[in-house]
């Protein structure tokens, strides 16, 4: 089945066609480094990965650009309040430059515990700042900009179509937002750059053509994405609550600076929630971090697990139950493929289903449901491995490179072990059953194979 896609934009699925043959240049929205990313967040990176790697198993060559927010992102996305990063500074009692690094490498770090495949391309938003400037200049000289007493902001009644990837109901809007020693035109304007207040001294600002200042948010993803994948790409990517407030003004600026709406495709995934309709938010005090299931002898594998049994446009509640369940189904997939040999090919029929599976909008709980399947089967265990492993090309389980704990064995196990191998050779299976029984109570279980018994922990 060829690769379809569900586009935001159109509300609808689509046949996927890359803009250039065998080429795809997709932009995924990346954090803002004030704080630490929490697995809700990661939700979403998760997908993003699954996307790539759909992409890859259909032979595209993928121009892979992440952002990183760590100037400009106020506390409100709708431009109110500070920026995130000199409040996380106060916080912390670092410098904002300081904080911006620290988070970015622990992103990173969560990212890579996750087995995400690393993108062609991290783009920091203070690493651009003068082609943001450029942009700005350039939707001054078309005419799409107003000066007010905090900053430039953009016009978007110069847009009739401005909100159609939400479907925003312009005319029911409430105006009333207060901008300083001023107001808006529209509830729907947005900053293109802030000025820093007078008097002070912001720890991140630049000097422009309107005066020192800072970017506002939206304009970082316009620019960088121009820069590295040209103002009219593939596939723009990002979390559902990005839809009615960022990207639609990532749209409304690239449209009227370069005549396109930025994506093809626009797709998002939904948000974790730590009940029916909580979204999992750092505001909420629900926050747990990938450190945290560390820390609780969870696998950060077992959460990406657990994300590939939801479909991404679809709910996934959280609880340790479930991250449990995932942990269990994860070992027992690890242990079966490991008992497997290598030198199998993979079976062609398996994944033919398997493609078509992640090829319907990335269907992962289906394509789960195939692996399963095989996992089940008559097939010969070299062959099932060899098809796995194509398998987890998309699923990134790693499965190839699990290897089983060592364990220290005590000797009186040891000696019981021995004894109830004696006991099976002689084919006294009372007395194998009942040693077995015995090491249970101990804290140890039992594992009969070809290859004689194998000793573990009981989890």
């Amino acid at each position: 089945m060829a690769l379809t896609l569900y586009d935001t934009w159109s509300r609808a699925l689509r046949p996927f066609e890359p803009l250039q043959p065998g080429r795809v240049g997709l932009y995924c929205c990346g954090p803002t480094v004030y704080d630490y990313a929490h697995i809700g967040n990661l939700r979403t990176y998760l997908f993003e990965d699954v996307l790539r790697r759909v992409l890859e198993l259909n032979g595209y060559e993928v121009q892979h650009v992440v952002n990183i927010t760590d100037v400009g992102h106020l506390v409100s996305d709708a431009d109110d309040g500070e920026d995130k990063m000199e409040k996380g500074s106060r916080r912390t009692g670092e410098t904002a430059w300081a904080i911006a690094e620290r988070y970015t490498v622990a992103f990173m770090n969560d990212w890579r515990a996750l087995n995400l495949r690393e993108p062609a391309l991290w783009c920091r938003a203070t690493d651009h700042i003068a082609e943001q400037i450029a942009f700005v200049a350039e939707l001054e000289r078309k005419g799409y900009t107003y000066r007010c007493a905090d900053g430039i902001y953009f016009d978007t009644s110069r847009q009739p179509e401005y909100g159609h990837l939400a479907r925003l109901d312009r005319e029911g809007l409430q105006a009333g937002k207060r901008v300083a020693l001023g107001e808006k035109r529209d509830v729907t304007d947005f900053a293109l750059w802030k000025f820093s207040p007078p008097g002070t001294q912001r720890q991140m600002e630049w000097e422009s053509p309107w005066g020192k200042g800072f970017p506002g948010w939206h304009i970082e993803c316009s620019a960088m994405s121009a820069k590295y994948l040209t103002p009219w790409f593939d596939i723009h990517c990002g979390g559902e609550d990005h839809i009615a407030v960022h990207h639609s003004n990532e749209i409304a600026q690239t449209e009227a600076c370069h005549g396109t709406r930025l994506a093809n495709f626009w797709m998002h995934g939904h948000f974790l929630t730590t009940d029916e309709s909580t979204k999992m938010s750092k505001s909420s005090g629900e926050f747990l971090r990938i450190q945290t299931l560390d820390d609780r002898g969870i696998d950060p594998l077992a959460y990406r697990y657990l994300c590939l049994s939801a479909h991404y446009r679809g709910k996934l509640r959280f609880s340790f139950d479930a991250l449990d369940a995932a942990q269990v189904a994860l070992d027992k997939l690890r242990k079966t493929y490991a008992s497997w040999p290598e030198g199998g090919a993979p079976d062609a029929s398996f994944v033919a289903r398997f493609i078509d599976e992640v090829n319907q909008d990335l269907n992962m709980p289906r394509a789960l449901a195939v692996l399963w399947e095989l996992v089940k089967s008559d097939l010969p265990p070299a062959v099932r491995r060899a098809t796995v492993d194509r398998f987890d090309a998309v699923l990134g389980l790693q499965l190839g490179e699990w290897r089983a704990q060592a364990f220290d064995i005590p000797a009186a196990i040891t000696a019981l072990a021995d004894e109830r191998a004696q006991a099976r050779a002689a084919k006294d299976w009372a007395q194998s059953d009942r040693l077995r029984a015995t090491l249970r109570t101990m804290g140890w279980q039992v594992e009969d194979s070809a290859q004689g018994q194998k000793l573990s922990p009981v989890e």
